[in-house]
Formats: C-alpha cells, structure tokens, sequence
C-alpha cells in the first residue's frame, strides 16, 4: 500500500511539474498578459537574460504564479527533477564579535564576551574527529570577528584538519573575516588569499554580503567590508581557479531596488569570473537583535524572492533554499519555483538562525529523512561534494524502514 500511495504521489507532482512547463507556452498566448511580463516570459523561453529594470518589474508586478511558471521551467530545464544536497557538519569558532551588525542575533560584543563561546584550535579539532566515522564530504566554518583568530590561526587550522582528514572539503570563511585578517596581517587580498589556498583552503561560502548597496549596508553592517571588498576578495578567489557561492540578506529595510542592484552585481563579477556555484537568499530574522522592530518577509514573497532570483541570475548554476532558516515546509515548496539545493544535513551544528527566531531550533536531518523530504515533492535527491560531483543518486534507493510493515491504511465506510 505504502508503495502505491509513494507512486501515485510522485506521478501527481509530475503531472504537476509538466503541466508548469506548459503554463509558459499558455503565458505567451494570453491575450490579457501585460506587455513586460510577455517580453520578459518569451526572454525566458528563448533562453535571453532580462535586465535590471525587468527584474524590478517582476518585484513590483509579477503574480506568484506567474513567476513560478518561469522559474522552474528555468530549473527543470538545467536540472530536471534533481535536487541536491550534501553531508556537511558546521564549525563556529566564536560568536563573539568586533562588529555590531543591527540585523545579527548570533553575535556578542567583547563585553558581554562571557554570553558567547571562543574555541580553541583543540576544541575545533575535537569538533573535526567527531565526525572521523561520518560520511561527510563538507565542512562549513565561519564566525565571529576577533584578533586571536588570525591569519596564523586560521592557517594553521586548515592545515591540521587536511593533515587529518585530506579527503574533508574545507568551505571557509566569508570576506568580512578575510578582510578583517588580512588588514591586521598587513597583507594585501591577493596575498592573503593565496596563502589560505596553500594552507588547505578548498571553496568559500557566501555569507557576509548581506546588501551591497551603501545605503542599506552602512545602515545595516557599517564596519564591515564594504560590497567592493567582497566583490572583490571573491574575484581574486576565483582568478586562483577557486569556486565560492553568494549570498543576499533580504526582508528588511532594503527596497526591491537594492535586491536588484546586488544580484546585478554578483551577475556582472560571474560574467568576468565564472566562479560562483550557488546563490543562497537569506531570510532576515527579527528575534533578538537591533531590528526586532522590523517585520519579517511572508513566505509568499520568500517564495517569490527565490523564483525571481533564478530569473535574472542566468550564470548562476544553482539556487540554494537553507532549510535551517526558512523551514523545511517552505523550503520543499520553494522546490517549485526555482530552487534545486536544499543544502545539507547539517547535524545541529549551527546556531547562526536558531538564535535569530527560524523555525528550525535544532536543525539536523539525516540523510534519510533529507532524501524523503526531497522525494515527497516529486523531486529526485541526489547527494553531492561541495562543488556538485554526484556522491549517491538516491533514485530507486528503498531505506530499510520502507520495508517495514506500518499497519493497514484505515478507509472511510460508503454506505
């Protein structure tokens, strides 16, 4: 029984799939679709990018479903019903901070440095041999800004997990760190960054972006890296060959304008670089910080966010949902309108959203329950390494307590 009702539901999302990929085919026929929306609908069939003022008008105008029809015919066109995730473990050496960024519940003041947590190299390493007996491929360290964590620590600490674990993706560190590093280390970004190449180095995440805009990030990160400097140490990242992914924080004090100028930003450096893997839409969250005032986004615009994301960034391969943040309901939703990474399992190793009011207080999943949440959406899990090789296709995989007999389904009674 449970097998039949498995088919049937993965046959209906299918049904539903191919009916959306229709839908776009039906958009170019409506007599009543208003003009822009046509054009932008017929650049995406014919596989041409939209400009920044398109994509602003998708913000202010587009219908929900409109926008979900273009976008996944975008995702199934590159990937089918694949969605990808990885076994990944995350390190946070400290969430004590030099900056005071209005929008962070996750970081402590060096005053109130006895609220928060600074780990040693032993501590860290500790955290690493945890997992010697995990199939992990991905570990995923970022943190606080603080003087002990250096150029040498840091050096050092990538250098001991490769000694210990070669085959461990090391995925570390966002520009703000880098930045604050290499300007204590009076060395340039170039330098710097090669040198954290040599240590062991592997890719880097794309957190610290927040809003490129001045206007919006002195308000929000004044302090930080400027959007130049991220720009700019991503850049010389990949000119090392290197890939890194991006980010946006969004649903705050930004307006639609400021989204577009910073994913308009990210399109051009990906034009010239072809480095970004995967951009990743964060949703602001109000508990616990400086911006409790501000009211979070809906998940409807969440969801509209992601599908207009994969519209306008055509270079970019992936669109990532961070179950962690947004909760794994809307994130198997999202699968519908764009996205196709949901990221990974994580383990409950992050607190960076969980202090900040997400949904999702512990967050971990094991592999099985990720891969069924994937499958429950009419979407096929794969799991990948951290720059997309495909580790397991989880397609026709049966898990064990699939086998097992859970009770007869109990049916209404026709009279």
């Amino acid at each position: 029984m449970y097998f039949c009702i498995q088919l049937n539901r993965n046959h209906l999302f299918r049904t539903l799939n191919e009916i959306i990929m229709d839908k776009l085919n039906i958009l170019l026929q409506d007599q009543q679709l208003e003009a822009t929306l046509k054009t932008i609908a017929e650049k995406v069939l014919n596989n041409d990018r939209i400009t920044d003022d398109e994509c602003l008008h998708l913000y202010e105008q587009a219908p929900l479903s409109y926008l979900g029809v273009l976008a996944n015919h975008i995702r199934e066109q590159r990937h089918g019903d694949k969605t990808y995730f990885n076994r990944n473990f995350h390190i946070e050496p400290t969430n004590v901070c030099l900056y005071t960024c209005t929008f962070c519940s996750y970081s402590r003041l060096i005053k109130k440095r006895e609220e928060g947590w600074e780990y040693s190299m032993e501590d860290i390493m500790d955290i690493v041999k945890k997992y010697d007996d995990e199939p992990v491929t991905e570990v995923h360290i970022v943190g606080g800004v603080l003087p002990q964590y250096d150029i040498k620590f840091y050096s050092e600490l990538f250098t001991n997990i490769k000694q210990h674990r070669p085959d461990l993706h090391i995925k570390a560190l966002t520009p703000v760190e880098y930045h604050y590093i290499f300007k204590k280390g009076k060395v340039s970004y170039e330098e710097g960054m090669k040198m954290m190449l040599d240590a062991g180095l592997d890719s880097m995440p794309g957190g610290g972006a927040e809003i490129f805009h001045p206007e919006i990030r002195d308000q929000i990160a004044g302090g930080k890296c400027s959007g130049e400097e991220w720009l700019r140490i991503h850049e010389i990242w990949h000119e090392l060959g290197k890939r890194s992914n991006a980010t946006m924080l969004y649903g705050h004090i930004e307006k639609y304008e400021h989204r577009v100028d910073h994913m308009s930003k990210l399109r051009n450096l990906q034009d010239k670089t072809g480095g970004f893997q995967t951009f990743i839409p964060l949703k602001f969250r109000n508990k616990g910080n400086q911006m409790s005032h501000v009211k979070e986004s809906t998940t409807i615009e969440d969801i509209r966010n992601y599908a207009i994301s994969r519209i306008y960034l055509d270079n970019f391969d992936h669109i990532k949902a961070y179950w962690p943040m947004i909760g794994r309901t809307t994130a198997q939703m999202s699968l519908a309108f764009g996205v196709d990474d949901m990221d990974g399992t994580i383990d409950d190793t992050t607190k960076i959203y969980s202090m900040a009011g997400s949904e999702e207080q512990n967050p971990a999943l094991s592999t099985e329950a990720l891969v069924k949440m994937i499958r429950s959406v009419g979407r096929v899990a794969i799991e990948r390494d951290t720059l997309y090789n495909v580790v397991t296709d989880f397609t026709g995989v049966v898990f064990e307590d699939d086998k097992q007999f859970k009770g007869y389904v109990s049916l209404p009674v026709v009279n």
